[in-house]
């Protein structure tokens, strides 16, 4: 039989950790809070692992000593800390954007579905000239429900007018990989994200797993729709 492998229809992203490298964003927030508290700042290390699980994760970090109480008091403070000075440090991965080019070459639409509260994630667009490229884009309080549950990825696909089993989601996090599961979409692995020691990518059961992006300029990096998980 020939080959009619192709390039999604559709692709959905996450933000953090799998386009955009915002763990020296972040970094920085943590240490602001912590510099007007008199301590020491972390290193990059430290935090980077933790970036994809949200802001309570990095005030864990930044503040082991604090109870799940005083993170979740504190998280108002880190995130308008982190919105000024959004898009200062961070950089895309590299090879995201010759991805991204690839993709919309090949006439498939792109769209960003994050945890990332929305008028956060907007902020970035305009920073990276993808106002126009950015065909959707839901946050993690754009709707009743976040990842892990599918409903982000559903109503993005509503939103862009392609079916679930056309698309594909990519992510970093085993939430990404769960919530495509959920909706019944195809899921990529972005191995170049953010990941604890403890994470294994390979347990989450996404349809392919990507080491660079580089690897998604190439039809054979994607799932097809008839790899549609069960």
């Amino acid at each position: 039989m020939p080959d009619t492998a192709t390039f999604p229809r559709a692709v959905l992203f996450d933000l953090d950790g799998t386009l955009l490298d915002s763990a020296p964003d972040m970094l920085a927030t943590a240490n602001e809070m912590r510099a007007a508290r008199g301590l020491p700042p972390l290193a990059l290390e430290q935090l980077r692992p933790v970036v994809s699980k949200g802001a309570r994760a990095m005030l864990g970090v930044a503040f082991p000593e604090w109870d799940a109480a005083l993170r979740d008091a504190h998280v108002r403070e880190f995130l308008e800390r982190y919105e000024a000075l959004i898009g200062r440090h961070a950089v895309l991965f590299d090879g995201v954007e010759t991805m991204l080019r690839c993709l919309e070459d090949s006439g498939s639409r792109w769209g960003i579905v994050t945890n990332k509260p929305e008028y956060l994630a907007r902020l970035i667009l305009p920073q990276l000239d993808w106002e126009a490229r950015c065909a959707v884009l839901i946050g993690g309080d754009s709707l009743p429900e976040r990842k892990p549950h599918p409903l982000p990825l559903q109503v993005a696909c509503e939103r862009m007018g392609v079916a679930v089993g056309e698309c594909v989601y990519v992510g970093d996090d085993e939430r990404d990989i769960l919530a495509a599961r959920a909706a019944g979409m195809p899921s990529v692995a972005a191995l170049w994200g953010y990941r604890l020691a403890e994470d294994d990518p390979f347990s989450w059961q996404a349809q392919r797993m990507a080491e660079q992006p580089a690897a998604l300029c190439e039809v054979a990096g994607w799932p097809s729709a008839a790899a549609q998980p069960r």
